[in-house]
């Protein structure tokens, strides 16, 4: 078998890159990539004529390229680097070329997932994590129909006089604080942005749906609509992060996915709604009724009771710790109910057929492989042990006595090593892996001394 049969991506990716070669001669560069643990693309630009190439298995990367932290440094220690030589890996298409229009010249980007040598999956690429997940929840009879909700701020490429950024509606004279919640003139004031987003995403396959402004100024969210392919979602999830970075730098502008950029406003979350279907296609968690199914309150059983085993996905980095604040509308404790936006869980008002949980914990900063893997686990936890869930919450979920997320980073990475959950869902070596690139993120930014500690200690105590 030669290299291109063994590493040939799907038919309809390879016929639709084709098509997309065929209507496009002027192409001039494409970028291919994979995205490590931090949802980081890493990457290489090569020259149009190399395009087949890509598509047959020509591009090999080291298979530490995955694993690299946040700053692009090899982990210490990892089996990934000098214990094995630092050895390659190969590069296979998952999503169709398409065009990245924000770009001077005329460019196409390719999207890949990193493979052994012997054609299996890496086990380093957070990819293959979910795709381990979503096998077992179809060995349980089910599908995943899912939906993410993105959040981020539109900035200025200037900052302020303390080196902070600044959003694009910053109005330094403005003497009463807002949050332009779902104002329309705030998406009119940079209709031209999304004008190109939407543009983008139509080239790229992205179905982007409704735009709203968020509870900050410069803050927007965007929906992207339900898929019964989890793995084609956090696709489209992470391009999309991509497509909205290149779009704003394309008008000199910056967007911003950190969880917490101002400590004063709100932080950015991934909301992701989430449902079952089974052979026939029926939505498992409508029953008919308001309050849906038993496979419904299985399932949300099953994702609070690994919540805290998961928040070193859900929250990966130091500052998406700062998200978690009273009455925020970020979850601080585990509980559901219907239509409450206060709980970590929430089924929202809908027609019985469109019956689903939306997950609310994780920040905006954070892999949806892994998200999704971790949601999904919960799921087939729920199902596969009959969880019985809580009584649902009505009012104020701030105010009700029960468990508490993990909020410290080392507090979720000690839970996480700890559960015996992810020895059961994902591949022990990911695990790992994933602690020792967390560990060494977390030393790196503990060993730095703020500007806030400075100010407050140096010379009072």
């Amino acid at each position: 078998m030669s290299l291109q049969q063994k590493f040939s991506p799907s038919p309809e990716v390879l016929s639709e890159s084709q098509n997309f070669l065929e209507q496009n001669p002027d192409l001039k560069w494409v970028e291919g990539f994979v995205f490590d643990i931090n949802g980081i693309p890493r990457g290489k630009w090569l020259p149009a004529e190399s395009a087949e190439k890509l598509l047959g298995g020509g591009l090999q990367m080291p298979r530490s390229a995955v694993s690299l932290d946040v700053w692009g440094r090899d982990i210490e220690n990892s089996p990934l680097v000098f214990a094995s030589g630092d050895s390659d890996g190969v590069c296979v298409p998952v999503s169709p070329l398409a065009q990245a229009p924000w770009h001077r010249e005329k460019t196409a980007q390719l999207h890949m997932q990193l493979y052994e040598a012997d054609g299996s999956p890496l086990y380093a690429d957070p990819r293959a994590q979910l795709q381990r997940v979503v096998k077992r929840l179809e060995d349980l009879g089910y599908r995943a129909v899912v939906a993410t909700e993105l959040e981020f701020y539109l900035l200025r490429e200037d900052v302020d006089h303390l080196a902070r950024p600044r959003p694009v509606s910053d109005n330094d004279a403005e003497l009463v604080p807002s949050t332009d919640v779902y104002d329309l003139s705030e998406l009119d004031a940079q209709r031209h942005f999304f004008t190109d987003v939407r543009t983008a995403c139509e080239a790229q396959g992205i179905p982007a749906d409704s735009i709203l402004s968020e509870c900050a100024p410069g803050q927007f969210e965007i929906n992207l609509l339900h898929c019964d392919d989890p793995l084609k979602v956090a696709d489209q999830t992470l391009l999309f992060k991509h497509l909205l970075k290149g779009v704003a730098r394309s008008h000199g502008l910056r967007v911003s996915t950190m969880a917490k950029p101002f400590g004063d406003q709100a932080g950015n979350g991934m909301h992701v709604h989430m449902s079952l279907v089974d052979a026939e296609g029926n939505n498992v968690f409508n029953d008919g009724s308001d309050e849906g199914s038993e496979l419904l309150r299985q399932a949300a059983a099953g994702m609070l009771a690994t919540a805290n085993d998961a928040m070193a996905f859900f929250a990966p980095h130091a500052n998406s710790y700062r998200r978690f604040q009273e009455s925020s509308h970020a979850p601080l404790n585990l509980c559901w109910g219907y239509d409450n936006r206060t709980t970590t869980l929430r089924v929202p008002a809908s027609a019985p057929a469109a019956r689903r949980i939306e997950h609310r914990i994780a920040g905006a900063d954070v892999n949806p492989y892994l998200v999704l893997a971790a949601i999904l686990s919960g799921v087939c936890y729920g199902l596969e042990n009959r969880l019985e869930a809580p009584e649902p919450v009505t009012g104020d979920a701030y105010q009700v006595e029960s468990e508490q997320l993990v909020n410290t980073w080392s507090g979720a990475l000690r839970r996480f090593e700890q559960s015996p959950l992810w020895q059961k869902y994902l591949d022990p070596r990911f695990i790992e892996l994933f602690l020792l690139l967390k560990r060494q993120e977390l030393l790196e930014i503990a060993s730095r001394v703020t500007d806030v500690e400075y100010q407050s200690y140096l010379h009072r105590v």
